[in-house]
């Protein structure tokens, strides 16, 4: 059971994750959770080192689709500035927003990446829809309320990781 919760990668974050990386893995387009995996909860601008990062997905042709479980009125306004494609209400951690996304870009399960900070919802619905993964850190340490309570249960699930799994840490890059 403890397996469905296992990432492919652990990045700290986004974006020390490049578009040569992604290809040396067949990854042709990226799907990511918004908060605090993309952007911060709390504010929805996005970094300069965001912007850059989506820059050279861009230049290298590999879309970037936002799936998330937040409501269409909320994602869009949190990406105004971004300009993304995204899938709202995605139903995580089932796999109908990942599949969603990844029929609407005609590719194979192999061939995209679920990039998220949650075990219960982003690695589990990448787990149920078949696609690799990659667990980040949080880009900032508080949440909205909702999230808070899967960080509580999230702390038996990382314990259990850690048993059974001690080899799993971060990593700077999906190479090392």
């Amino acid at each position: 059971m403890i397996k469905q919760f296992k990432p492919t990668w652990m990045i700290p974050a986004i974006y020390n994750v490049t578009p040569a990386q992604l290809r040396a893995q067949g990854i042709k387009a990226v799907f990511t959770d918004l908060d605090n995996t993309l952007i911060a909860w709390d504010n929805p601008d996005g970094t300069p080192e965001l912007k850059k990062w989506l820059h050279a997905l861009q230049d290298a042709g590999i879309p970037l689709v936002v799936v998330s479980n937040n409501s269409e009125a909320r994602i869009a306004k949190a990406l105004q500035s971004l300009e993304l494609p995204f899938v709202s209400r995605s139903l995580k951690p089932l796999p109908l927003g990942i599949s969603k996304a990844r029929h609407d870009l005609g590719l194979h399960k192999n061939e995209v990446v679920m990039v998220g900070d949650q075990y219960i919802t982003d690695m589990w619905a990448a787990h149920l829809a078949g696609v690799p993964s990659i667990l980040v850190q949080p880009i900032v340490k508080t949440d909205a309320w909702n999230t808070r309570i899967n960080r509580f249960f999230e702390r038996f699930i990382k314990l259990r990781l850690a048993h059974v799994y001690p080899e799993m840490h971060f990593q700077e890059d999906l190479n090392k």
